[in-house]
């Protein structure tokens, strides 16, 4: 009787086990079940939370867009900016340059660029080219003679540089650009000088003399040598005939900037009238220079200060025909004002004054179709250039395209090195050849 009673209590036992390990079941399940139904609630709502923003974001800037109607061009003028550059700046911490923006005072920051107005176009007959690219840091820099001062080739950040250690512009000092013919007037009656000059403090300023002051001084003396510059801050531009500086657009000489840049400067000149530019804005429109220029000198000056000077990338060219006439004749135009980062297809900043050019060109004329070619000198591999043409004039129809021409008016091609217009034995000779073509087709 007992054996019995102890055999049913065993099973009873297991019974009991087994119906609360279905339960457990039941309950680990329904856990499961629940848990997971609260990560899908959680991560649909983080989605719609995330699709609501963007969408408020969206509906923000298009009312933004419709109650500035008729506004962007005024204000465009006024303060050299893009909504997307300022939205760019804002994400990022940092101007155009890649260079800290100082959020807690506003006359601080580095201005934003945009260069969708810069209409500066360089000439295409290249004089003078000098991208230090055989220079050796410490030497004086070859192709250029010193009127006076203390300059020599120097590294910045890795890149080359001209290096003004000490200079007197008010003398007349700095150097001048090697010529066979330095002694003549060496300008044509329309000529172009660019050069990216590095600004460490407000007062520090760059003088581009409009004579070469070593070999020119008696040439004409119906102006005197000394007062043919225009003088460049770090935020504006002076000419000596009139004395005020013009600054960047958002600065005055009241404002202060402590923030270390490059510039690009450029000039352009057509028989008596100069264009001066600061980066992407006109600074100086001189309907009447006054005077010949005859050959150029680059100084620094830094009254009180140990800060030093740097510049880069110095260009002389000559005007040439308008492209657009250049192409009624020859079915086609050469340029070498598009430019590019070394050994890259991205396009340098200051090439906007071309391609604004070509675009307007296509707006006037809708019968237009180009091929872009794209040409490189031959430093390097074969392969490797024919390669980067190709990408580098893919990405110039890419910007035109961008910038509202159909695409089915544009194709690129990419020729390399396989037709040169110059030798390339020269640094001249190689910025012709480095050439964007724009061919009827």
């Amino acid at each position: 009787m007992k054996r019995a009673l102890l055999i049913i209590s065993i099973l009873c036992f297991f019974r009991m086990m087994s119906l609360a390990q279905i339960d457990l079941n039941k309950v680990v399940n329904h856990s499961a079940k629940k848990a997971e139904r609260n990560v899908e609630n959680r991560i649909e709502r983080r989605i719609d939370k995330g699709v609501d923003k963007t969408l408020d974001k969206t509906e923000e800037d298009i009312d933004n867009a419709v109650n500035d109607d008729g506004k962007d061009e005024k204000r465009n003028e006024n303060n050299h900016e893009s909504i997307d550059n300022k939205k760019a700046a804002n994400e990022s911490g940092k101007n155009n340059s890649g260079e800290k923006a100082n959020s807690q005072d506003p006359q601080k920051q580095a201005p934003v660029l945009t260069w969708a107005r810069y209409d500066f176009v360089p000439g295409t007959e290249i004089i003078f080219e000098d991208n230090l690219e055989n220079e050796l840091n410490g030497e004086f820099p070859s192709k250029w003679d010193l009127k006076s001062g203390s300059i020599e080739n120097a590294a910045l950040d890795g890149q080359k540089v001209i290096y003004f250690m000490k200079c007197n512009i008010n003398g007349g000092g700095g150097i001048v650009p090697m010529l066979k013919n330095s002694t003549s007037d060496y300008l044509p009656e329309q000529f172009t000088v660019e050069f990216d000059a590095f600004f460490e403090e407000k007062s520090s300023s760059y003088s581009l003399f409009l004579v070469d002051n070593k070999n020119q001084q008696k040439l004409d003396n119906s102006f005197p040598a000394a007062d043919k510059w225009i003088r460049f801050h770090k935020n504006g531009a002076e000419y000596k005939q009139d004395i005020s500086t013009k600054y960047y657009p958002g600065f005055s000489s009241k404002e202060i900037d402590n923030t270390a840049k490059w510039r690009h400067i450029a000039v352009s000149f057509n028989t008596r009238a100069m264009k001066v530019y600061l980066d992407d804005a006109r600074i100086l429109n001189i309907p009447n220079l006054g005077y010949n220029p005859t050959g150029i000198t680059i100084g620094y000056h830094n009254p009180g200060s140990a800060s030093t000077g740097y510049i880069k990338n110095i260009r002389i060219a000559k005007g040439a025909v308008p492209l657009y006439d250049k192409f009624l004749t020859d079915g086609k135009f050469i340029t070498t004002g598009i430019r590019f980062d070394v050994n890259k297809a991205s396009i340098r900043p200051e090439s906007m004054g071309t391609i604004n050019y070509v675009v307007k060109m296509m707006e006037d004329h809708p019968e237009l179709k180009f091929s872009v070619e794209g040409h490189t000198d031959s430093d390097g591999d074969d392969a490797f250039n024919m390669k980067l043409s190709k990408a580098r004039a893919l990405a110039v129809v890419e910007i035109i395209v961008k910038l509202g021409i159909a695409t089915d008016r544009l194709t690129s091609e990419g020729l390399g090195e396989n037709k040169p217009m110059a030798g390339n034995d020269t640094p001249e000779g190689k910025a012709l050849n480095r050439r964007v073509e724009f061919v009827k087709f």
